[in-house]
């Protein structure tokens, strides 16, 4: 079978980290985990690659970093005269290690190298990348996944994530790699000594945090004196975040000793992502514990924050959706209170986060962008605007899995700039209007309608999963749904077609790029998302409502979630 003679051809050739020998050694007689690691190569896509740790084509390892960086080596340089690179890095296990693989491979093929010597979150990549004239970046992390995973992601000259034609491109040239014969690599150590890689110096590192503290939005007359308790989760955001909100005022941050250091086990939260609460435990009793009133928590690379604030007795979390309306709403009004409102201002969000932005939008006058899923089509846009010689316009972007941004001075989300914003707004409600987050956004319910949002998630491991979820997908575009809940479906949205129908027959051109999604809105103004995880083995469906109230629109989320939850079941 070619997953037995790959396996064998693995066992013999992949001695460069001894972890993997003892990991193929223990699958020796286990035909289904041979067939797991061996069935396909880790997708290439726009976000790069990410998978779990572990040996074969269908793992993260330094034989699919090696081969991957060739691939992408084999690509800047045809379009590049002299190409160069910066590398950043997050406190996942083996993150340095697959850095200082890409860095090697890099160097052995003649494009110079720029590396942070230490851990930085990922948006101080896409500024490096700028800052430093690079053909490009990479970025090692696998952002808020779980501790066994790690990723490789790719950036372009412009500071963004690839675009689909790039990804294409690139993975045509990793296709024509042999992972063990096809790979220059140059010894880390050595690449140092001759300067084919450098480490990017604290300049950079400065300039980068100067820019975060540039987008702040507060007077000197707002009071910062509250407790705030912030927590990297064990990762990168410990080396920018603590700091930047020091330079804007607020002193008095506590971080939970257990997951102040790197650490890629995450041994206090598995999961370490701040959209879920039992990530947050650990920030939660030390808030608690010091009676503060606001919780930040980053994920291991520092794109996305969480955040709880007290109400009553306990903490309510707010999710990615909240915040990003509560951000667009505040910085609406600072901007217009402070009269650096720019003309013909632009926010920018993804299809699958909240429409209440576009009443808030609305509100103050702002274009308000819908793009597809993933923070690089909104840096796209802030590139589009830069290229007009308008990126003054784009005063905000965010996505509903906790990604935000103020500025055009990354391309990516952020969550040390997202970090400042939201202690600046706790501190404007707390001191100019005598209100906290929970209570300015059930104001801007009062005033726009109480939208709900819901995330269902549907796991598909291994390769029986992945061709589950393309049944699933399939079937639904073959066979959509008349009605959800006695509720009849009004629209049908197929990205991947690139076309909406309605119930009448009419057909609408969908004017973004094609990518595997469908969309279904109903009479009485929910809808759902659903989309495969560009990033994880999951099947994503995005559930929106609209009720009198809160628990009105709880109650349509549910409706949305028995039905979707049901129909899923025939694909388990």
């Amino acid at each position: 079978m070619r997953h037995e003679a790959a396996y064998r051809a693995w066992c013999e050739r992949a001695t460069a980290d001894t972890d993997l020998g003892a990991e193929l050694a223990s699958i020796a007689r286990r035909p289904q985990e041979i067939e797991d690691r061996f069935y396909r190569e880790l997708s290439f896509g726009t976000g790069g690659l990410r998978g779990v740790i572990g040996a074969g084509p269908n793992r993260m390892n330094v034989y699919t970093v090696g081969k991957a960086t060739q691939g992408l080596c084999d690509y800047l340089k045809q379009r590049y005269p002299a190409p160069s690179v910066a590398i950043a890095y997050d406190s996942r296990n083996k993150s340095l290690l697959f850095a200082q693989t890409a860095a090697g491979v890099f160097a052995a093929n003649g494009i110079r190298v720029h590396l942070y010597g230490r851990l930085m979150p990922t948006p101080a990549l896409s500024f490096a990348v700028r800052r430093l004239g690079c053909s490009g970046g990479v970025v090692i992390t696998a952002s808020h996944n779980p501790a066994r995973y790690n990723g490789y992601k790719v950036y372009g000259e412009d500071g963004c994530q690839i675009t689909t034609e790039a990804a294409g491109a690139i993975l045509a040239r990793i296709g024509a790699v042999h992972v063990f014969d096809g790979v220059s690599s140059l010894p880390f150590e050595q690449g140092l000594a001759s300067g084919r890689i450098r480490h990017i110096g604290e300049e950079v590192e400065r300039a980068y945090l100067d820019a975060v503290c540039g987008q702040s939005l507060l007077g000197a007359d707002i009071g910062r004196d509250f407790a705030i308790v912030y927590t990297p989760l064990n990762g990168a955001g410990i080396s920018c975040v603590p700091e930047c909100l020091r330079r804007n005022g607020f002193t008095r941050i506590v971080i939970p000793e257990a997951q102040a250091e790197p650490d890629g086990d995450f041994p206090t939260c598995p999961f370490p992502n701040p959209e879920i609460r039992e990530a947050l435990a650990v920030g939660l009793a030390c808030a608690a514990e010091h009676r503060s009133d606001l919780l930040l928590a980053t994920d291991p690379d520092c794109d996305r924050v969480g955040v709880a604030v007290r109400d009553g007795d306990g903490y309510a979390l707010l999710n990615g959706n909240q915040i990003g309306v509560l951000l667009l709403d505040f910085i609406c009004k600072m901007r217009t209170r402070n009269r650096t409102m720019p003309g013909r201002p632009v926010a920018v969000k993804t299809i699958v986060t909240t429409p209440m932005a576009e009443r808030v939008a609305a509100r103050y006058g702002v274009e308000l962008i819908d793009v597809l899923t993933g923070f690089k089509f909104i840096g796209e846009q802030i590139g589009l605007l830069e290229k007009r010689g308008e990126a003054d316009r784009y005063i905000f972007g965010f996505e509903e899995s906790y990604g935000y941004l103020s500025g055009a001075f990354v391309r990516d989300k952020d969550a040390v700039n997202a970090s400042l914003l939201i202690c600046e707004m706790f501190a404007y409600y707390r001191h100019e209007e005598k209100k906290s987050l929970v209570q300015a956004l059930d104001n801007l319910y009062t005033e726009y309608g109480a939208y709900g949002e819901r995330l269902e998630s549907y796991t598909f491991e291994g390769a029986q999963g992945f061709r589950a979820m393309e049944r699933a997908m399939r079937s639904l575009r073959e066979a959509p749904p008349a009605q959800i809940g006695g509720v009849p479906v009004t629209r049908i949205s197929d990205y991947q077609a690139r076309v909406t129908a309605s119930a009448d027959g009419t057909r609408q051109p969908i004017d973004l790029p094609q990518s595997d999604v469908l969309k279904l809105a109903l009479q009485d103004g929910s809808s759902a998302v659903i989309r495969p995880s560009g990033t994880e083995p999951k099947l994503k469906v995005y559930c929106f409502a609209q009720g009198k109230s809160p628990s009105d629109s709880e109650a349509l989320l549910d409706e949305l979630a028995r039905y979707f939850g049901a129909w899923i079941k025939g694909f388990a």
